[in-house]
């Protein structure tokens, strides 16, 4: 969580975005319950938005969400006990429709967003590389398994540049690695 906030703080405050690739169901829920923690806590010294872009994310969230006992270990059911929310926050945005994933690109607010899926094989995720691999100020965190020949591995091992959408992309932003 410390290690987190201090990409996601040092990201932000030089005007960049954080992507997280992330799987739809789990993960996502996971970086959900650190990013609540680490508002919680102020372990970034400002507000941020972060964006959920990804349907299915969004709905295995809202399974979490009505399926408690069984999807959420100790730690998190203490929470609820509080009457908190381990994986909602102030300042969650749901990109349910395609233009509420692109307008997120639009958006110069710096921020992060976390979007499936977790290799960068396909999905949103791709046009959230597009639009931030190439910019210094950007960051790009792992948070899963990236399997040999994926976008995600070839971008970890530290690839220049990458093809996407027919288009050859440099690769600036910093690559963050966290299994």
């Amino acid at each position: 969580v410390a290690e987190l906030a201090q990409v996601i703080e040092r990201t932000l405050r030089r005007g960049g975005n954080l992507v997280i690739p992330a799987f739809a169901v789990g993960r996502t829920q996971e970086m959900l319950y650190f990013i609540r923690e680490i508002k919680e806590r102020k372990l970034v010294g400002f507000d941020f938005p972060v964006y959920v872009d990804s349907p299915l994310a969004i709905e295995a969230t809202t399974i979490f969400g009505k399926n408690v006992q069984s999807c959420f270990d100790e730690d998190a059911m203490a929470l609820i006990r509080q009457g908190i929310n381990p994986i909602r926050f102030p300042n969650l945005r749901l990109a349910i429709s395609s233009d509420d994933s692109k307008a997120i690109n639009f958006d110069s607010t710096p921020k992060v967003i976390i979007s499936a899926s977790g290799m960068c094989e396909a999905g949103r995720v791709k046009h959230h590389l597009k639009h931030n691999l190439w910019r210094p100020e950007c960051a790009v965190v792992f948070v899963g398994y990236q399997a040999e020949g994926s976008l995600g591995r070839r971008l970890l091992e530290g690839a220049k540049s990458v093809k996407l959408f027919g288009e050859e992309i440099a690769v600036n932003a910093h690559i963050v690695n966290f299994k």
